[in-house]
């Protein structure tokens, strides 16, 4: 398996995890009894299952990866911003409503614009880390390069540390599912212990020692009392529950969406986090029947290289 197969592969499972978890909260509007939905493992009927922003972005992502191997920042902020344009209802925040029209005719416009977002702090939102979990598997085999491209890849739309340092988590735990294809799936804990040491320091970074410490069995619910579910739309309120509930069922890509929806909150988005971490390493084997069928079509141009 190759890096760019398992990219591929995680982008499936992302946009998969993004629109299974709209279905429970789309566009932040809560569905009916959602929570008693999803204990009760009752797959949504309606199809197609709708992608987000997520995977919006995350194929913008790819597609830059495979066309130069690596981050191209203008390249990265030209295709988001016509991405944007040609499809601006996806579920964008705030902050990508005023930055991304820009990008689209001034790619360049990005040095200033993103850091000048909320008040010049940047976003510390969750945006980056949504779509960042196939660039993680496409450099899977260099932890330190993925780790810079992650960077590269969330200063275009996240200035703040934090929201760059959800990026890196997701990137790195993306990248330890992929190196491990084919072999025992990596403890929970070591692994999350792992995109800890590497995410640099700060609310993430706590909020993934803290995820480490927090046994498997504990029910999901709970997991996101305690680390959060995206409700607060950061990145460090976001990504250490999700990639908690990638760690402890790596073998499984529905085991992973269901616990991750049951957290509910930002739901598309931590599922997308989930389920592109996790299919870095399984690709959507083992699927519920109909589960891939129903999820909305990825573009051709994906297939064609």
């Amino acid at each position: 398996m190759t890096p760019s197969a398992a990219a591929r592969d995680s982008l499936e499972g992302l946009a998969l995890g993004d629109a299974f978890g709209e279905r429970w909260f789309p566009l932040f509007r809560p569905a009916p009894d959602a929570f008693d939905q999803i204990r009760a493992r009752r797959t949504p009927g309606e199809s197609p299952w709708h992608w987000t922003d997520d995977t919006a972005m995350a194929l913008g992502l790819f597609r830059v990866l495979t066309v130069y191997g690596a981050v191209h920042q203008e390249d990265l902020a030209l295709v988001f911003g016509v991405t944007y344009r040609a499809d601006p209802y996806r579920g964008y925040g705030h902050g990508m409503h005023r930055l991304l029209p820009a990008l689209a005719d001034r790619p360049s416009a990005w040095r200033t614009a993103a850091r000048g977002l909320f008040d010049g702090e940047g976003s510390l939102g969750n945006g980056a880390a949504m779509r960042v979990a196939p660039l993680g598997a496409w450099f899977c085999e260099d932890l330190d390069e993925a780790v810079e491209q992650a960077v590269f890849s969330a200063e275009v739309t996240h200035a703040h540390p934090e929201g760059v340092a959800g990026a890196v988590a997701v990137a790195v735990a993306a990248a330890l599912a992929a190196r491990s294809r084919g072999l025992p799936a990596p403890d929970g804990a070591d692994l999350l212990a792992e995109v800890a040491d590497r995410t640099p320091a700060g609310p993430v970074r706590d909020g993934l020692h803290r995820a480490a410490g927090l046994p498997a069995d504990t029910p999901a619910w709970r997991a996101a009392d305690l680390l959060g579910n995206g409700a607060e739309v950061r990145a460090a309120d976001t990504v250490p529950f999700a990639l908690w509930s990638a760690a402890h069922h790596l073998d499984s890509l529905a085991d992973a969406l269901w616990t991750t929806a049951e957290g509910l909150g930002d739901v598309d988005t931590t599922c997308a986090v989930t389920g592109g971490t996790v299919a870095a390493r399984t690709g959507l084997a083992g699927l519920p029947d109909g589960w891939a069928a129903r999820r909305e079509a990825l573009p051709a141009w994906v297939d064609e290289g």
